[in-house]
């Protein structure tokens, strides 16, 4: 009688640390769902909704990171345009955002690009000698054998 009662007490505790063990898994799975699915659901339908209500005149975003104007809708694709007089058809789907007009893209040109090379190459010596940074003249591969 007293094996029995040792192996039910046993049983009974190994029941309840299972059932808390099992308590612990749903717990993550409803914090996971609360975090992570919820809030992705919602912005996935309010990428949806925008998608859905893109007419023509609005700037875009497209998910490449491409700035456009839309110019007509036509069923699920739209055409848009990316420069004056070039036009391209997209899918719906490749709207990533609707921009708001306050709101533009950065313009980093080229010619500012160049601009900024133009000035370390002239602050480094010039463009017709080798010059390093303590401005000794550095040597060629020809002038090193």
């Amino acid at each position: 009688m007293g094996i029995t009662a040792a192996a039910q007490a046993a049983s009974k505790g190994s029941s309840s640390s299972s059932s808390y063990f099992l308590l612990l898994i749903v717990l993550v799975f409803v914090g996971f769902y609360f975090l992570v699915i919820r809030p992705q659901r919602r912005r996935q339908q309010a990428v949806v909704q925008q998608q859905s209500t893109v007419s023509p005149g609005a700037r875009v975003r497209t998910t490449a990171g491409m700035y456009a104007d839309v110019v007509a809708v036509d069923g699920d694709d739209v055409i848009l345009e990316i420069a004056p007089g070039v036009q391209v058809r997209y899918m719906k789907r490749a709207i990533m955002e609707v921009v708001s007009p306050g709101t533009e893209e950065p313009e980093d040109t080229e010619a500012e690009y160049s601009e900024h090379v133009d000035d370390d190459v002239t602050s480094a010596g010039g463009d017709d000698d080798l010059a390093s940074s303590n401005g000794t003249k550095a040597k060629t591969d020809t002038e090193a054998f």
